[in-house]
């Protein structure tokens, strides 16, 4: 079990470096002056491979997260309501995930009518939900 743990975490950890980085993109994307054609290729470019590399990397996340949960067990039963709270955070962030995926098809279509400042506010949505997961699985407080 110690090495599903251990691979859950790394992939989590990994999965969330993408959904920190690829709204950073986004940010940068929203500010490129309709001239710079190369930079936006260039910002497009780094997105969709991210968008990529962080699917993949959600896979086995959520995979391992389900072997812990319904093959060792860990909140299951009575007094876990903790992990129905973070069950909640998760669809989000897939939500989220998904959210990315739809925010990139309009900048590629060149349809994006959102601005540089509401890209930095989306981008510390996975911060304050990591913080409310890391919380949820540590204190257990439910």
């Amino acid at each position: 079990m110690l090495w599903v743990k251990t691979f859950h975490i790394v992939f989590i950890a990994s999965w969330f470096a993408g959904l920190f980085y690829l709204p950073r993109i986004f940010v940068n994307l929203a500010m490129v002056n309709p001239d710079s054609v190369a930079e936006r290729e260039r910002l497009l470019l780094m997105a969709r491979k991210l968008l990529r590399f962080m699917t993949l990397l959600a896979v086995p996340a959520l995979g391992l997260g389900l072997w812990l949960w319904l093959g060792y067990g860990i909140g299951l039963g009575p007094g876990n309501g903790w992990m129905h709270a973070k069950l909640a955070v998760v669809v989000v962030l897939i939500g989220y995930h998904y959210a990315c995926a739809q925010l990139l098809r309009r900048f590629e279509a060149g349809a994006n009518r959102r601005g540089h400042r509401w890209f930095r506010w989306f981008n510390e949505v996975p911060v304050l939900l990591m913080v409310i997961a890391v919380a949820l699985v540590v204190i257990k407080p439910f």
